[in-house]
């Protein structure tokens, strides 16, 4: 068991950011002390949640989410201002785990977004958790821009995707940078988008599963193009994050750096969250336990 004190940084990368959940599972586990969180995009949502003390509800929360669910999540909105209704996620999100302002956090917390105007990236340390948040997240043409005074703020992700900076006047014992853009894995092989029904279950089991795949099958046939924009779009972004996320960490130098690696998920494949978890577990295990 350890007792340091740790500033945790956690990047951005879309569905592999479920990983962060398991990597402050087993830090806390072990008996770390977080006392602080940067993060961008789905860091920032991850942590936020967390500094609130309500990551539990939250992994609950996405461990029950199928394919389908997250089709109707997202909610395709072309034409007005982005591909995606990130208001349809937000107020979710808000339901169930209400909002806080940042400074009355357990911990101290950090959301990284960009100014459109000026290219910048912009520290979120005070008022709203989830209007912070809510800006970190804004991944341009997916998402319409957050106004928030009187600047209008993007991702996180396109300046700073490990947000290493906002921690490094932190009085803690060290430094641990989830880093989501890590080397690709072999042996992540592409799981099955539809998983095989349960031999065993009953006939009323089978029709409900049916009945699903289904549904799943209309919306992904319905959102296909938008879809691919999606990916094409997605794919471009991480290019460039993790071409920003090599000069940060080189320029920075965290005490410890846990990658997750950049196959284990498709940016969008939140259902996977609890698959993602394991590998954040796995990952924070093998890696912290090599400097013991």
């Amino acid at each position: 068991m350890s007792d340091k004190t740790v500033s945790l940084v956690l990047g951005s990368g879309g569905a592999r950011g479920l990983a962060h959940i398991g990597v402050i599972q087993w830090l806390e586990e072990t008996g770390y002390d977080i006392q602080s969180v940067a993060g961008s995009s789905i860091g920032a949502l991850v942590g936020g949640i967390y500094a609130a003390g309500e990551l539990e509800t939250y992994t609950n929360w996405a461990k029950a989410l199928r394919q389908v669910d997250v089709l109707r999540l997202l909610d395709f909105s072309i034409g007005k201002g982005g591909l995606l209704k990130r208001e349809r996620i937000i107020e979710t999100l808000k339901e169930l785990v209400g909002d806080q302002d940042i400074e009355e956090l357990g911990i101290s917390f950090t959301a990284v977004a960009t100014s459109a105007e000026d290219d910048k990236e912009v520290w979120l340390n005070q008022g709203s958790l989830f209007s912070a948040i809510r800006a970190s997240i804004a991944l341009p043409t997916m998402f319409s821009p957050v106004h928030y005074k009187g600047r209008a703020l993007l991702d996180g992700g396109l300046t700073n995707p490990i947000p290493i900076a906002p921690t490094l006047r932190d009085k803690t014992d060290m430094t641990i940078a989830v880093n989501l853009g890590g080397k690709s894995d072999p042996s992540y092989a592409e799981r099955e988008q539809i998983p095989e029904s349960d031999q065993e279950a009953g006939s009323h089991q089978r029709r409900v599963a049916q009945f699903v795949d289904s549904l799943q099958q209309r919306l992904a046939r319905t959102a296909d193009e938008e879809m691919g924009v999606f990916n094409l779009i997605s794919s471009a972004m991480e290019t460039m994050q993790n071409r920003i996320s090599r000069f940060i960490l080189a320029a920075h130098s965290p005490d410890v750096i846990i990658d997750v690696p950049r196959n284990s998920c498709s940016f969008y494949d939140f259902y996977r969250a609890e698959e993602m978890i394991e590998i954040g577990r796995e990952r924070a295990a093998r890696v912290m336990t090599q400097r013991t």
